[in-house]
């Protein structure tokens, strides 16, 4: 055997705020839409995603660390208003 277990791998993300690997299901997916970050719970939005604990703390992190902007390969950035706002709802 290749020492891989039998069972099923559950997919894994990296959080771009804590950069700490967790499970997909555990983390909230942001895509990038119109010039700001919007939250993808459901994780079926088009685009490139990139990958958050939906806590304030990482969230903190990746804005102030601009990883945003890097994830998306995008100039500049990005409105983080949206995003905040769903991340403290919950």
């Amino acid at each position: 055997m290749s020492g891989r277990t039998l069972a099923r791998a559950r997919p894994e993300r990296t959080c771009i705020g804590c950069r700490e690997r967790a499970a997909k299901s555990d983390l909230l997916r942001i895509v990038l839409i119109e010039g700001g970050c919007a939250p993808d719970p459901r994780g079926t939005l088009p685009g490139r995603g990139a990958y958050v604990h939906p806590v304030p703390v990482c969230l903190d992190l990746a804005v102030r660390r601009r990883a945003f902007p890097r994830a998306f390969r995008a100039q500049g950035p990005l409105d983080t208003a949206e995003l905040r706002e769903f991340v403290e709802a919950r």
